[in-house]
């Protein structure tokens, strides 16, 4: 009841009226008003987060491209989160495998650190002013407790569990691995100095709660505070958390917060555990429904909800900094949609008006639940040299952007804080986390922001059910604009604009584009312009615009002033 209230609260003090959306009908104006001049928070760039399952895909052709794609669209440094960065293998990329060789052991049992593949990983981050979130994992098969069977070879349509082999387990050595965190640690500060370092996140592990971890969860508890030793005594001031838990795993979450504050520390035998990031996952849940996919947004969103009020009832952690480790539409990225129908949604615009809509749901909850929410990772990267729009969960597929990726060029351009919006078609965040979006309207909202020189609004037309519609059209009234004249330019992802997926399509679907076809569709997925660059006159501060929006379509307004 409590969250209920306080969701109406914000509603009204956010100007999103879920009486006036309630009683809205199709014959009935769609309206947004934004007020510029009514702040609600700093828009942090929640967005400006990514990661994937594969690191060797880091240095090769498309991963280098796409990261500096990624690195370009954003105005901060954006963190990269990657799996099995201490792995044991040659280095060869495979689909839910990597690996980096940096630990191994001699005859004797001695340790042999290698740090050339992870060097080359974080490397790639570093000259692109990007960050890793470097996760402390998995088990290195010398060190693992059950090493055989180690090396998987999943492939789409195998059993997911397939994956989880000896890289999963815990170490039969706490003090070997402990050495190589701090090995690790310290290598990083050597080669790219103290301050870069002090710059990133170090977390351990992924979905300890699940069969990524072979373990109890005391073990985990265990294997937490050696590494936490590790990292602290290699650079006290390197900033390290957990747990990254799937998004149902409330109660590993608060026993973990638990043992952080209170209990006996397994490597020190002091009391506590470092902690200065906590993270957790949260997953949509798509189905396909008499032939068609349904998204699961209410999922998402209550993963978020549900674990942002467990760390709320610690007061000890009220500035702590929280990141959602993986906020996706659903759980595996490699999985795609030849095997998966239900993933069918992930090459065109379904993916992009879910994104949008879903992340302005993030800003609405943190700043309902007083969360210091400082990053959502998009679990979503691309995979080299597989078959061209195959239905991965990927930004890029053979080095051609998705229309996912304009979304987040999009955010990108937000600068400043967050401003007021009041959007009659703009489904409430307590309808959603009751039922989603699945009435008779799509849900046509907005964000805004605003700074000293810029403010941009972005429009979204999305429902679960993945089905195309006509346009509606969507008055826009823009209020508090602090110039007489203001530049405008109007982006659109829809079927017609930054859609490489519809061109694709248009040209016969080939299999293999010709050099010329491959020019055209990276063309196709950049950002792109409605119309040319107009000029608004405004009086009083406030200017009208109308639009037609088609369903699952994504404008973009930005507005520059001087």
């Amino acid at each position: 009841m409590l969250l209920k209230k306080s969701i109406k609260l914000f509603i009204i003090a956010v100007g999103i009226n879920s009486l006036a959306y309630a009683q809205t009908n199709k014959n009935e104006p769609i309206k947004v008003a934004v007020d510029f001049s009514a702040s609600i928070a700093p828009m942090k760039p929640l967005w400006a987060w990514f990661g994937y399952d594969e690191p060797n895909y880091t240095y090769m052709k498309d991963g280098k491209k796409l990261l500096t794609e990624i690195a370009a669209a954003s105005p901060v440094p954006v963190f990269v989160r990657a799996h099995s960065l201490l792995v044991t293998g040659d280095g060869v990329a495979a689909l839910k495998w990597g690996s980096t060789n940096a630990y191994t052991e001699d005859a004797s049992g001695n340790p042999v650190y290698n740090w050339s593949i992870i060097d080359s990983i974080f490397d790639t981050y570093i000259k692109r002013g990007m960050k890793p979130l470097a996760q402390i994992g998995f088990m290195p098969e010398a060190l693992s407790s059950k090493p055989v069977p180690y090396k998987h070879n999943w492939k789409p349509g195998d059993k997911y569990s397939d994956i989880f082999t000896g890289w999963a387990y815990p170490p039969k050595d706490y003090n070997k691995w402990t050495e190589l965190v701090y090995q690790w640690v310290k290598h990083s500060v050597e080669r790219y100095g103290k301050e870069e370092v002090e710059s990133w996140y170090w977390e351990l592990w992924n979905e300890p709660d699940s069969q990524y971890w072979r373990g109890t969860q005391q073990e985990f508890f265990k294997l937490y505070d050696y590494s936490a030793d590790a990292v602290k005594r290699a650079l006290p001031t390197a900033k390290i958390g957990g747990t990254d838990i799937t998004g149902g795993a409330m109660k590993f979450q608060d026993a973990f917060i638990k043992h952080c504050l209170f209990e006996t520390n397994y490597a020190t035998g002091k009391t506590g555990s470092p902690l200065d990031i906590l993270l957790f996952h949260a997953k949509g849940s798509p189905k396909l429904e008499n032939g068609r996919v349904v998204m699961g947004i209410r999922s998402q969103l209550r993963n978020i909800n549900d674990n942002l009020k467990v760390i709320a009832a610690y007061p000890q952690l009220k500035d702590l900094p929280i990141v959602i480790g993986e906020s996706d539409p659903e759980g595996c990225a490699a999985c795609g949609m030849a095997t998966d129908p239900q993933n069918a949604y992930r090459n065109g615009t379904m993916y992009s008006s879910y994104t949008a809509a879903s992340f302005a749901r993030k800003y609405e909850l943190a700043h309902l639940l007083k969360s210091n929410l400082i990053g959502a990772v998009t679990w979503a990267f691309e995979f080299e040299n597989q078959p061209w729009f195959y239905g991965f969960r990927d930004l890029a597929t053979n080095g051609v952007d998705k229309p996912v990726l304009n979304v987040f060029r999009m955010f990108g351009m937000m600068r400043g804080d967050l401003v007021k919006v009041d959007a009659n078609r703009m489904c409430p965040l307590d309808s959603i986390l009751a039922s989603g979006i699945r009435g008779a309207h799509t849900d046509i909202g907005a964000l805004a922001s605003k700074d000293a020189k810029s403010a941009a609004v972005m429009v979204w037309n999305y429902h679960d059910a993945d089905e195309k519609g006509s346009a509606e059209k969507v008055n826009i009234q823009l209020n508090g604009l602090p110039s007489k004249t203001i530049e405008l330019k109007h982006y659109r992802i829809d079927d017609q604009h930054s859609n490489s997926y519809e061109v694709w399509k248009k040209m016969g679907s080939p299999v293999s584009p010709t050099a010329v076809q491959i020019k055209q569709l990276e063309k196709a997925g950049q950002l792109a312009m409605l119309e040319k660059p107009s000029i608004l006159k405004t009086k009083n501060g406030t200017a009208n615009l109308e639009i037609l929006l088609p369903r699952q379509g994504v404008s973009f307004l930005h507005l520059s002033f001087k």
